[in-house]
């Protein structure tokens, strides 16, 4: 069973517009409201392929239940903890060359007790079937080390961990050996202390890049994926380096991309896929995901046609 867990979720309004235009006004094309945040993602991707999930997770208020209500519309299991204060609504307008400008809100803020009974929940579902999904950011007030927590949590029933979260968060739950990581290429670069440039800015940087990424499997992850955007992702795992070039598509919407890619990631690991299926299926998921508004998953059928564009490059 796959638990993914979204601390902070959100409705996600979704809007079109020509070219933003800052200071005067802007008149918003086709807007659209969908369950959100990074765990939900990928419970929304994991239905599409035909996976299975519970998104478990911190929702308050009349927009908290509309989010849940959007969740079981479209058949997906759902365990969240009502807390005070309003799930937060977030607004992404979409320009015509692809662009994607977020306005984010903060979200409540739970309390130690809504902490501790959170982690109660996510305890009784671990077990050696179990594979958590923890994604996104915190809230106010959680404390940053919440993910190693988790991760440390679970590990002592048997459960796995795909961690794909970002700064100190995403540092502090390395130190518990999460089984599968999928972080950008900026959240790399942050966690090694170097620049994105520094990574890539030469014909061969995938070579340097899975040198350098290395050093995540050190840390006891057994799984690295780095998702690259246009220019592909990098795959680690054991002595096994492989870089797939980015798929040519066209854009509407890259929001949400990386999730779908963390589903993937997360699929191939129930179906006991071989590396170089999930590796497939992730790149194909995550390119299927830009093409779509908002954060909608691509179409089993346009996953199946870009699969077979996929190229793997063992470095």
């Amino acid at each position: 069973m796959i638990i993914t867990v979204t601390m902070n979720p959100a409705l996600d309004k979704t809007a079109r517009l020509s070219r933003i235009c800052p200071g005067g006004l802007n008149r918003l094309q086709a807007p659209a409201v969908d369950a959100g945040g990074k765990g939900i993602n990928v419970s929304k991707t994991l239905k599409s392929l035909g996976g299975v999930s519970v998104a478990v997770g911190l929702i308050g208020g009349s927009a908290g239940q509309r989010l849940e209500n959007h969740l079981r519309q479209e058949g997906i299991q759902t365990d969240f903890l009502t807390i005070s204060g309003e799930t937060r609504t977030n607004l992404k307008i979409v320009e015509e060359n692809g662009s994607v400008t977020e306005f984010n809100e903060p979200g409540p803020c739970p309390s130690l007790q809504d902490i501790r009974t959170l982690l109660d929940k996510l305890a009784s579902r671990a077990d050696p079937q179990a594979l958590f999904v923890l994604a996104g950011s915190l809230p106010q007030g959680v404390p940053t080390d919440i993910y190693r927590e988790i991760i440390c949590l679970v590990h002592r029933r048997g459960a796995r961990v795909l961690l794909d979260a970002d700064g100190e968060a995403f540092c502090l739950g390395m130190e518990a050996g999460p089984d599968i990581i999928k972080p950008n290429l900026g959240e790399l670069a942050s966690y090694l202390g170097l620049s994105e440039a520094y990574l890539t800015d030469e014909p061969g940087f995938p070579d340097r890049l899975a040198a350098m990424g290395t050093s995540l499997l050190d840390k006891g992850a057994g799984f690295a994926a780095v998702s690259l955007g246009k220019m592909g992702a990098l795959f680690l795992c054991g002595e096994q380096r492989v870089y797939c070039p980015g798929l040519s598509v066209e854009p509407r919407s890259t929001v949400g991309a990386g999730d779908a890619m963390a589903a993937a990631l997360a699929y191939g690991w129930e179906q006991g896929f071989a590396l170089a299926d999930t590796i497939r299926l992730a790149m194909a998921v995550s390119a299927g995901a830009v093409t779509t508004p908002g954060t909608r998953p691509p179409s089993r059928k346009m996953i199946d046609t870009l699969m077979e564009q996929v190229t793997l490059r063992y470095l």
